[in-house]
């Protein structure tokens, strides 16, 4: 009876080691992000001028990154503080309806956009059977970190839950599902890519061919796994300044500082 009731109490101190570690987890966001800092920082999300007005929620945002629990939770609290600036830095970026003169600065206007304006193509690599596209449909950038290309909705939807192949605008109508694939991509090592992820946490290790392209860890090296085919190695690009303005914008506001290498103008992008 002894042995009964001991092994019972463990199971009782177990399961309620379970549920607070749960807790613990689910709130860190919550902890890093205040609701009133969300609002400051996506001061202009729900103008109605943004097409995206209504969609990028409080709520869709830390309901996706329960299901990251290592986003913004690993190392000193100013370590998760960077990180989560770093990200919002680029989503906003990539949804930015800012402009030079706009109200509240040109930093006070990410997540404006779901989906990408005028696409030039149907981002299809149809050179890619792992992730073949399906017909009439399209795969360019959604979401917060504007999604593109089958190669990336079809691991995307995969890890996810959704089949991202045959339903790509479910990151342009389900606004959790949003949150989650730029949490994905982000997150996400893709050879020869680190993740952004174990950049902004200090963790990404260059080998010598990243040595030898100046691939150096910092904000910047986070745009070239993003877009670094686009932007980097080009001294004094327009978006690489934004991307910095944001982020320099958030890290003010998290109270926490930026570090070097904010740009990739010297980095040569990925193969």
């Amino acid at each position: 009876m002894a042995q009964h009731s001991f092994l019972l109490v463990c199971f009782y101190l177990s399961i309620s080691s379970i549920l607070i570690f749960g807790q613990t987890e689910a709130s860190s966001i919550e902890s890093l992000v205040l609701r009133s800092l969300y609002d400051s920082i996506f001061i202009h999300k729900d103008n109605t001028a943004c097409p995206a007005n209504g969609f990028y929620t409080y709520e869709s945002f830390v309901q996706a990154t329960r299901r990251f629990p290592r986003f913004g939770s690993v190392g000193s609290p100013e370590m998760r503080r960077l990180e989560v600036a770093a990200f919002l830095a680029q989503i906003s970026h990539e949804t930015t309806g800012g402009w030079a003169t706009a109200p509240d600065g040109p930093y006070a206007w990410g997540l404006c956009f779901k989906e990408e304006v005028s696409p030039q193509s149907t981002y299809c690599d149809s050179s890619n059977t792992q992730w073949p596209c399906f017909p009439n449909k399209t795969y360019q950038g959604r979401g917060p970190i504007q999604l593109s290309w089958n190669y990336n909705y079809g691991p995307a939807g995969r890890a996810l839950g959704f089949d991202g192949l045959r339903n790509p605008e479910t990151v342009s109508t389900n606004s959790v599902i949003a949150f989650q694939t730029a949490l994905w991509f982000w997150m996400t090592s893709q050879s020869p890519k680190p993740s952004c992820h174990d950049v902004m946490i200090g963790r990404y290790r260059p080998t010598e061919a990243d040595l030898a392209a100046n691939r150096i860890g910092g904000f910047g090296l986070t745009t070239n796994i993003i877009n670094g085919g686009l932007e980097c190695g080009i001294p004094g690009d327009g978006r690489i300044n934004d991307r910095i303005g944001y982020f320099q914008r958030y890290a003010g506001l998290f109270k926490v500082a930026t570090g070097p290498n904010l740009d990739c103008e010297n980095q040569r992008p990925f193969a």
